[in-house]
């Protein structure tokens, strides 16, 4: 599910969001099996998908909606969240300073069901085109044989 969270503003629409003055993130909510799928493992696909070294920007997305956070749902994930952020700082994977944030989940707001499924509903529409079509195919080639086979 596609939303916001971290807000001080209740069921935020769209444009309020992207407005930069509800304090959101726009977000996705996950649910996973924890036997299946580590929070860790959902944790080094998003670090690998975005860029977490500059504030308030994903590309040419710019906005306080668009920082990096991590929202956890309890002390473990928090724990997992940091430990991964300090290895990476260590490892200087990036030339900057990862400047994710590590906070605790908050009411969860989801999007106008327009915003749902929104890359496969709109796969032509030039920003799915041109900005997120190719991080979906290195994510697929990236983590192949973590993906979950169709029926």
């Amino acid at each position: 599910l596609f939303r916001s969270m971290g807000g001080h503003l209740a069921n935020p629409s769209y444009q309020a969001v992207c407005n930069k003055d509800t304090g959101h993130v726009e977000v996705v909510q996950l649910t996973f099996d924890p036997e299946v799928t580590t929070f860790r493992d959902i944790l080094e696909v998003f670090f690998s998908i975005h860029d977490p070294t500059t504030y308030d920007r994903q590309g040419n997305d710019a906005g306080p909606q668009y920082r990096s956070v991590i929202f956890y749902h309890d002390d473990a994930q928090r724990a997992t969240a940091e430990a991964l952020i300090a290895e990476l700082a260590a490892d200087q994977v990036w030339s900057d300073p990862i400047v994710t944030e590590v906070r605790p989940a908050s009411t969860f707001y989801i999007a106008e069901d327009y915003h749902q499924e929104y890359f496969a509903n709109n796969p032509h529409q030039p920003y799915c085109s041109f900005v997120v079509a190719p991080k979906v195919r290195k994510f697929r080639e990236k983590f192949a044989a973590k993906l979950r086979q169709e029926a």
